[in-house]
């Protein structure tokens, strides 16, 4: 490497934290977040200068913010057994199968939702948020991320109330 730039790195249990783009792990607006909209974030903080190396641990989320210009080398490694990888991803950055059938999936399902009108594409979207939270989260994942426990309903359920009704909630 030479050059120098400056890495934050972000374990899975910040996501919520986070402005995740899509399925990849670039990290949005890390150097000056909206605090408003997220709480502050932790993270771990790294520089890199020429001829340092990093290792980023597997489903870390990480942003790079260079000083100057910068030429670097990035190599991905699998940490699953071969077979849940594509047979075609010999550098070993694309997603397991399964993950790219269940993106696939969830395409399909967003497509049918938005055969409904607004006010009910809203709502069943929350419930399906809420039930991909419910089913898929580790137990690990569930404790980080706050669910209003009264009401038992989300946050993107509670901000669709707000909007809807006049109510305050």
């Amino acid at each position: 490497m030479t050059g120098k730039k400056h890495i934050a790195l972000f374990s899975l249990g910040d996501a919520q934290h986070l402005y995740v783009s899509g399925c990849k792990s670039e990290v949005l607006n890390a150097g000056s977040p909206e605090l408003d909209k997220s709480p502050p974030f932790p993270k771990v903080r790294n520089s890199l200068e020429a001829g340092d190396d990093l290792l980023t641990p597997a489903l870390w989320f990480h942003t790079v913010i260079s000083e100057e210009f910068v030429v670097g080398e990035n190599s991905f490694q699998k940490h699953l057994p071969w077979e849940r990888y594509d047979t075609t991803d010999t550098c070993g950055n694309r997603d397991p199968v399964a993950t790219s059938r269940a993106v696939q999936i969830l395409d399909r399902a967003l497509k049918t939702l938005a055969e409904l009108p607004e006010e009910y594409r809203d709502f069943y979207t929350c419930q399906m948020v809420s039930h991909i939270q419910d089913k898929a989260y580790s137990k690990r994942i569930k404790k980080r991320t706050k669910f209003s426990k009264k009401l038992k309903i989300n946050k993107t359920q509670l901000k669709y109330l707000k909007t809807v009704t006049s109510i305050n909630i």
